[in-house]
């Protein structure tokens, strides 16, 4: 006698395949889905981490600057000098950095290709123009849509858009930067260190 042997019939095979692929892809989608997920997460901690740091470098620097005056040609310049996109000042750096001492910052835009960046420039300061040293600008923030910087003025008891040919420094900075990608930053104010100021009770909050 023979033995009949059961096998797979077309149509099971065709059934099986089916059920296969889509498995498959259900699988594939799963991981795509998955794998853009971690992406807009990773996105979303690098832009977080980009202002913290911003925010801890302001928080560091600009409301430690320095009411310092420079000669320049006999000439004494004071060297805090604010505009509506841009501000120098003098603050300290700590020891542990690489640069120590007094320092001169510049906090500037720079176009690059269709965006703008936030720059620092950091060079070593001397009471006396020194025109051979240059500062290396470094990127603070990329992907800037538009910049606003704000001084505020307590004998005006007004926000200035500059802060020039003056002899003390602004009662508080504020800094306004909107992301290309409209993620939201609140407006980010510092407050300087001030001595001999007779009308603190005239500035506004800090959380306004």
């Amino acid at each position: 006698m023979f033995c009949k042997q059961h096998g797979f019939t077309l149509l099971e095979v065709l059934l099986a395949m089916s059920l296969l692929s889509i498995m498959m892809v259900l699988l594939f989608a799963s991981l795509r889905t998955s794998a853009r997920s971690w992406n807009l997460g990773e996105q979303k901690i690098a832009q977080v981490n980009e202002k913290v740091v911003t925010y801890g470098f302001l928080k560091r620097y600009l409301s430690n600057a320095r009411p310092l005056w420079r000669h320049n040609d006999g000439q004494r310049v004071f060297m805090f000098q604010g505009q509506n996109q841009s501000v120098k000042f003098v603050s300290n750096m700590p020891l542990s950095s690489a640069y120590k001492g007094l320092q001169q910052f510049e906090l500037f835009l720079d176009n690059h290709n269709d965006s703008q960046r936030l720059m620092v420039a950091v060079k070593p300061f001397s009471f006396q123009e020194n025109s051979e040293t240059e500062a290396q600008p470094q990127i603070l923030v990329a992907q800037i849509a538009s910049l606003k910087l704000q001084y505020y003025d307590v004998d005006a008891e007004d926000w200035a858009e500059q802060w020039q040919d003056k002899e003390t420094l602004p009662a508080l900075v504020k800094v306004s930067i909107e992301l290309t990608d409209h993620s939201p930053w609140p407006p980010m104010i510092f407050a300087l260190q001030r001595a001999g100021v007779q009308n603190e009770q005239n500035m506004p909050k800090l959380g306004l």
